[in-house]
C-alpha cells in the first residue's frame, strides 16, 4: 500500500519543481539582477529616466 502512495511523488515533486523553476527565472531580471549587479542597473536607470522630470509626474508636496 505505501508503494502504491509514493509512486505519484515524483512526479508531483517535479510539477513543483518545475514551477519555482518558472516563478524564479521570471523574478530574476526584476528583483535578483538588479542586487547583483547595482551599477550596471544604477547606469541603465540613468538612461531610462532621461529627460523626465520628476516634479511633472509627482504630486506636489507628496514626499516620498
Amino acid at each position: 500500500r505505501e508503494r502504491r502512495a509514493m509512486a505519484g511523488l515524483p512526479r508531483t515533486l517535479g510539477i513543483f519543481g518545475a514551477f519555482a523553476a518558472l516563478v524564479g527565472a521570471a523574478f530574476y531580471p526584476i528583483y535578483f539582477r538588479p542586487l547583483l549587479l547595482p551599477e550596471q542597473y544604477k547606469k541603465e536607470q540613468v538612461i531610462n529616466r532621461a529627460g523626465i522630470v520628476q516634479e511633472d509626474i509627482q504630486p506636489a508636496g507628496i514626499l516620498v
